[in-house]
């Protein structure tokens, strides 16, 4: 066996050694950091069961729903500081010193654990464009309940309200900014209006409901009144619309932009466009959960070699120490670049690719002095 062949073995278990360390580190940061949050949020359901029929079962059922979210959305976090505690593990028993001293450099020790986290970031992807998404409709279902008896979300026929004698319903309700304040919007919205016996008065259609306020306006109304002498019907082109429906209920009920998949995303940016409203909310998000794994593979890769002098020279806290001081002024450096690209219109694209370019940039510079 030559010497090339024995080094390229060397290597590969080299690469499993780091591999199993640090997935072992990774995963329990993940677990607690989405541990932590699902019971934090138990906690603030329980004060909430009674109302309106909640109870218990439904609280527990809502956190196990919005489980798939939180591990989706904490897996940045805990990539950064589980990848920082199993590195240091191997510090602390010396077999870092050992991988450094058979030919690794922190380029190659980097970007193996960069490749684990590749691997587990294709599986969160998913996860987030599937069971999050669709665990978070469920939620709201469940949600609803305690924030309002008669309104209901079904997936594939839209939003139903009991508004008096009249049933509404809307093919689709959308959240958006005005002035800095979420407002909600209903779509192709339909009401039925019933007697005292049941029987059908009026059928009114409208294209859109939009929020202002505490009221409402519709926009492309027809209006159907029906009587023994048959059905007689109007058309306006805006309406005042008179309805109990609590606007902020309605924004409990909407899924928050960051919540949906790329799909869903995509559906509701089209809309608005289509309608000539504003879709930067869906854009940012948009945007955001594509360079996700992007930002999360380059934070990995940007943050490790900076904590390898103090991984040799600290234990557990002071890696865990480190790991959350990255995360967190990662958190708002990137909130603050996208907010602030927000408020001067630029476009959501380059707004959200600045922060991975960021990245890259200090992990160029950095790789190219060592």
């Amino acid at each position: 066996m030559t010497a090339a062949v024995r080094r390229r073995i060397r290597i590969k278990r080299a690469d499993l050694l780091i591999w199993m360390t640090v997935l072992g580190g990774l995963l329990l940061t993940w677990l607690v950091l989405t541990g932590l949050d699902a019971f934090i949020q138990f906690a603030n359901q329980i004060g909430n069961i009674g109302h309106n029929g909640y109870t218990l079962g439904n609280a527990a059922a809502y956190i196990l729903l919005t489980i798939p979210r939180r591990a989706y959305q904490w897996f940045v976090f805990a990539a950064l500081i589980g990848s920082l505690v199993g590195i240091g593990a191997l510090a602390a028993t010396g077999e870092l010193t050992a991988l450094r001293a058979a030919g690794m450099s922190r380029l190659r020790i980097c970007l193996s654990v960069t490749a684990l986290v590749f691997v587990l970031m294709i599986g969160v992807f998913l996860l987030g464009e599937t069971a999050a998404p669709a665990g978070d409709q469920r939620a709201q279902q469940i949600l609803l309940q305690r924030t309002s008896g008669q309104l209901h979300m079904r997936q594939g026929s839209g939003l139903w309200a009991r508004d008096g004698d009249d049933i509404i319903n809307a093919k689709a309700a959308l959240a958006h900014l005005v002035d800095g304040r979420p407002q909600v919007e209903l779509a192709d919205v339909r009401m039925f209006g019933f007697n005292y016996a049941g029987e059908l008065t009026s059928f009114r259609t409208a294209r859109l409901a939009a929020q202002q306020g505490k009221a409402w306006m519709l926009h492309g109304v027809r209006d159907t009144q029906v009587s023994v002498e048959g059905a007689v019907s109007t058309t306006h082109a805006r309406q005042p619309w008179k309805t109990s429906l609590d606007p902020d209920v309605l924004e409990a009920s909407v899924a928050h932009p960051e919540y949906l998949s790329l799909r869903d995303l995509s559906r509701n940016i089209d809309y608005l466009r289509a309608n000539r409203q504003n879709p930067s909310s869906y854009l940012n998000a948009y945007w955001t959960r594509v360079f996700y794994p992007f930002n999360t593979l380059l934070l990995v890769f940007c943050a490790l070699p900076f904590g390898f002098g103090a991984l040799r020279s600290g234990g557990l806290g002071k890696r865990l120490f480190l790991g959350v001081i990255v995360a967190i002024a990662w958190y708002f450096i990137q909130r603050a670049i996208i907010s602030t690209g927000t408020v001067f219109g630029a476009p959501p694209f380059i707004v959200n690719l600045i922060p991975a370019l960021l990245l890259l940039a200090i992990s160029v510079w950095y790789y190219r002095r060592v």
